[in-house]
């Protein structure tokens, strides 16, 4: 370890990794600092690891009720937000990149389910309007992804650097753009990701 991270880096390491142990039991690897509000409202599967500097808010309303739920063997990067104020749901071996940002709830509502906000009312003061997120088995987020309010990708979906996804993704299909649309899917048959032809 000592070679390959150096002395100062190998020391890092241990010290995340024995704070993680103790704060995190079924966690692999926390790279802290990390910013964590409301553990109760949180379950983490076995082996997750995350990068530095990562943030999670969960809402503790009623105390101890899981919002946040995140599957084995999941890794975050860097600088990765989420925010679960009603449930927020990842699956098994999901891997976001750096700055990716999940969200279930927005403050007021735009034309979603008919109700529009008044824009002279102060932001924060707005209704909080929320809406579960999933995000199913062996997902990849890439760097700068924005997961918004009422959204499920589906498994094996890829989601490409810096998309935000307002609508459901489906399953083994690869979404970019803003807002995130799908562009290819995987044949089975052919064994191929095959372009989504429009």
């Amino acid at each position: 370890m000592v070679k390959r991270y150096g002395f100062i880096g190998s020391l890092y390491l241990l010290y995340c990794l024995i704070r993680t142990k103790l704060l995190f039991p079924k966690a692999r690897l926390i790279r802290f600092p990390i910013d964590v509000r409301n553990k109760s409202g949180m379950q983490i599967g076995r082996g997750f690891t995350t990068g530095k500097n990562c943030r999670f808010e969960v809402e503790n309303s009623e105390r101890n009720k899981i919002r946040l739920s995140i599957g084995e063997g999941v890794q975050f990067n860097d600088f990765c937000h989420i925010t679960a104020t009603e449930k927020v749901s990842i699956g098994k071996n999901v891997l976001l990149a750096s700055k990716v940002y999940i969200s279930d709830c927005s403050h007021g509502s735009y034309g979603m389910n008919g109700i529009h906000s008044d824009p002279a009312q102060i932001p924060k003061d707005r209704p909080l309007i929320t809406s579960a997120v999933t995000i199913e088995d062996d997902v990849w987020l890439g760097d700068g992804v924005c997961v918004l309010p009422g959204v499920t990708i589906g498994k094996g979906a890829i989601v490409g650097a810096n998309a935000v996804v307002n609508k459901d993704i489906p399953a083994y299909t690869v979404a970019v753009g803003v807002p995130a649309r799908s562009v290819k899917k995987f044949d089975f048959e052919t064994k191929k990701w095959e372009r989504i032809i429009r």
